[in-house]
């Protein structure tokens, strides 16, 4: 098949999406001649793996090609989350025809349907011949890198040198330019988000002209009015060093045509200069610099060469070349009419300003003729040879509410109003006058997402810009999106500002309402900001006025959100401290629900380099009567996990490991108290030698290896010579008697014998004495009996009727043996 129609065969015999245990399987097939890419954004997680036959390799990326039917599988359910997919192709052109076209085609890619999706066409010329791509059919429009285009299709233009890429501009569909050669090689590719199909197109590729510039854009300039911009190549980054870029453009009969540079930046240069050349047929070249008033073209089309100069790359002081380049036409000689009616626009004015007085413009209001326009009703306009450059065109609306009862319970939609088309030049900004009651709070959040604030090192980069000042001009910030700012309130009348960031219109914004403004109770501080930070991404807040200092005695508060397990770090920087002729300006943070603060300091104080917080909290600044200097400070916050988690954790751990041991520790109390409850029947034994013990309390009596209770103070004499008498009835020398008397009970004048260890230490050892042994357990007197001897008595506890164990008989005692 000779024709590069840009397809991918998908076979869908065994065509599988279902995710089956996490993994998604597809069988692809590219097309011939192209070259299927599938990469992950991520250096570890889901992987891609081909299957062929029996082989099956993964990795990160996978390059399919060939024709050949593989079968792919991601082992994950959504690798459309982490990967994407890069179709291409090659086209080469000789000095006389090219292999082929750029033919977009989505037949049989619903696979890869849920994927991002690249279409990239790499195109070789021969030299010294260039490639052409021929967009005339439909047209593209460049746009801002940072931008998107409302289809969501957007295009890429790259020339390939030996220095390195370089990054031509994005386009998107419809738009004044019709086709661009490329020196040497490049591409052109097709983004196409996920979820989207391919809208079918052709652009045709030829053989160019020879051309001594990285590439070459032709812009056919529209009949009327209009203006439209273009970049510089690597915008916003720097035109390459030593190089030079060519536009061409076509410009109807009877037309004018001026050319403005703004946002332009100029680099080092070592050698040449940078300049710009304008080329027309029937007239000379003519060289201007970047800063001289470019001239109006008003004989047909012309070429415009950017040339760089060669760069001091070195010096950090030569941020390169850039600008931003505006085109306007008009038709000359005849008037234009355009018929305006803002009756139901609900209070906006519209302004006209003439901007250059040497200007041969002329306006007209109903025939009157007008050096500047104001519109609040219906009203007929005239321009006559005027340029969109001639004019500027902005908006104004109050809105107001007398008694906070009154106010609208709805927010009041800021947005910009939709004007007709004739008008010269579009909206370049629009203003909204908002004025609460008198103890009334103005409310202002963004539809487009949360603020930030255009600072050093958090400059804003999107197409529009938000300028919030008092009702009497002071100015409180420049806001854009996306940022960390959810809520901004006010206690003043106030303006809020949108326009265009670095003088583009407002006619290409993709939503109409900007803000949306509440009406609110009167708050404590003149101003609060409602922060709600992200991980890894700092954020800097800025006092009011900054660079200027905050106003006299006002005060500021900014409630920053932690996320939990979260700390923020905060610096302040920039601080800008005067000196007080009356109050102290103050530095406070406090947490929230929390009485005693984290961190203050007044202007005579030093500042903490850094200070950590941990949860949710305010950040409170007040000013003094600045005898001179300003106050203004740039605070920084950086969210980090919090160091104390770890220490969480650990004494979380402690705590129930405390807990597990109190418990276990009563419940072994408790089984030793019923074991004790078990015992309390209490035992007396006598012990003939004179002393009776009691189990329970006071314990079993030690033995005689671990105590002395063998050496008496006092023996009697019968006790010490007993061994003899026995031996003397043996062989009939005594007779038989007793060695102890009878035991006729326990009496109070009766005590024990007792061992020499309860005695006073003091005591001699041979003092014979009878000492006292610690006394027995009271009892009550219907409990004492006399004991006999040789019986075991058991005390009776009257709450309790169990019987005693039988202990047996009582074994013999050694005695004095």
């Amino acid at each position: 098949m000779s024709s590069t129609r840009f397809t991918l065969r998908f076979f869908l015999l065994t065509f599988i999406t279902a995710t089956v245990s996490g993994v998604l399987k597809l069988p692809i097939t590219p097309d011939r001649g192209t070259t299927l890419r599938i990469s992950s954004s991520q250096v570890k997680g889901c992987k891609v793996c081909t299957w062929a036959g029996r082989l099956r390799q993964c990795g990160l990326s996978v390059v399919l090609k060939d024709n050949t039917p593989v079968s792919v599988e991601f082992d994950c359910s959504r690798p459309q989350d982490v990967f994407s997919v890069e179709i291409a192709r090659n086209i080469e052109c000789t000095t006389k025809l090219c292999t082929g076209h750029i033919i977009q085609a989505d037949t049989g890619s619903l696979p890869l349907l849920d994927f991002n999706r690249k279409f990239s066409w790499n195109l070789k010329a021969s030299a010294p011949k260039a490639v052409k791509i021929d967009f005339s059919n439909t047209g593209l429009r460049q746009i801002n890198p940072s931008d998107r285009c409302p289809d969501g299709h957007s295009y890429n233009l790259q020339a390939f040198q030996t220095s390195g890429n370089v990054a031509v501009g994005k386009y998107c569909r419809t738009g004044p330019v019709v086709s661009a050669q490329i020196l040497n090689q490049g591409s052109f590719s097709l983004d196409v988000p996920a979820g989207q199909k391919l809208q079918n197109g052709q652009f045709d590729v030829s053989v160019g002209e020879e051309i001594k510039s990285l590439t070459k854009i032709t812009v056919m300039i529209p009949k009327g009015t209009s203006s439209l911009e273009l970049l510089s190549p690597n915008y916003p980054d720097s035109f390459p060093d030593d190089d030079v870029m060519q536009w061409y453009f076509q410009v109807p009969e009877k037309h004018r045509t001026a050319l403005q540079f703004f946002n332009v930046t100029t680099p080092r240069c070592l050698k040449k200069e940078t300049a710009v050349e304008y080329h027309s047929k029937g007239r000379g070249a003519m060289v201007l610099s970047l800063s001289d008033t470019q001239p109006e073209q008003n004989q047909g089309d012309f070429t415009l060469t950017l040339r760089n100069c060669e760069m001091d790359i070195r010096s950090a002081a030569s941020p390169g070349l850039l600008l931003n380049l505006r085109v306007s036409s008009s038709r000359t000689g005849l008037p234009v009419s355009c018929k305006v009616d803002l009756s139901r626009m609900g209070g906006l004015s519209l302004h006209i300003e003439k901007l250059r007085p040497a200007s041969v413009c002329q306006m007209r209001v109903n025939s009157v003729l007008k050096e500047n326009i104001t519109v609040t009703s219906k009203s007929e306009l005239t321009f006559q040879d005027c340029l969109p450059e001639d004019v500027q065109v902005t908006a104004t609306k109050t809105i107001e509410c007398s008694a906070l009862k009154d106010c609208l319970k709805t927010p009041a939609r800021l947005s910009v109003p939709v004007l007709p088309p004739c008008l010269l030049a579009p909206l370049s900004s629009v203003t909204w006058t908002l004025r609460p009651p008198q103890h009334g709070t103005v409310e202002l959040t963004s539809p487009f997402g949360p603020l930030k604030q255009s600072l050093p090192g958090q400059q804003c980069n999107n197409s529009i810009i938000f300028t919030l000042s008092e009702d009497h001009g002071t100015t409180i910030g420049h806001f854009c999106t996306p940022g960390a700012i959810q809520k901004v309130q006010i206690h003043t009348n106030m303006t809020v500002t949108v326009s265009g960031m670095g003088g583009k219109s407002l006619r290409t914004l993709s939503k109409p309402v900007l803000m949306e403004a509440f009406f609110k109770e009167r708050i404590s501080e003149r101003y609060i900001f409602t922060v709600s930070p992200k991980r890894d991404t700092p954020v800097l807040l800025a006092t009011p006025g900054w660079p200027v200092g905050m106003k006299s005695y006002s005060t500021v508060s900014w409630i920053v959100s932690v996320p939990p397990r979260m700390e923020a770090h905060l610096m302040f920087a920039n601080l800008s401290r005067p000196k007080c002729s009356n109050r102290h300006t103050n530095i406070r943070v406090q947490r929230v629900g929390r009485l005693e603060e984290e961190y203050s300091r007044r202007e005579d104080e030093q500042a903490d380099s850094e200070i950590t917080v941990n949860g949710n909290f305010y950040l409170n600044m007040s000013n003094c009567m600045p005898e001179r200097g300003d106050f203004s400070v740039i605070t920084k916050i950086t969210l980090h996990k919090s160091k104390n988690l770890l220490l969480t954790i650990i004494l979380s751990v402690v705590a129930v490991l405390l807990v597990i041991f109190v418990i276990v520790l009563v419940v072994v109390c408790v089984v030793i108290r019923k074991k004790k409850k078990k015992l309390d029947h209490e035992i007396s034994i006598y012990n003939p030698n004179g002393t009776s013990f009691l189990p329970g309390p006071n314990g079993f009596p030690k033995t005689r290896e671990d105590n002395e209770s063998h050496v008496y103070a006092s023996i009697e004499d019968t006790l010490v010579y007993t061994h003899l008498l026995r031996k003397g009835a043996e062989i009939g020398v005594y007779g038989e008697f007793d060695t102890h008397p009878p035991f006729s009970g326990q009496t109070d004048s009766q005590k024990p014998l007792v061992s020499k260890i309860a005695a006073d230490d003091d005591m001699p050892v041979g003092d014979y004495e009878k000492f006292q042994a610690p006394p027995l357990p009271i009892r009550p007197p219907s409990h004492v009996k006399a004991m006999q001897e040789n019986v075991i008595y058991q005390t009776e506890d009257p709450s309790e009727e169990e019987n005693s164990p039988n202990l047996g008989p009582r074994l013999e005692p050694e005695g004095g043996n």
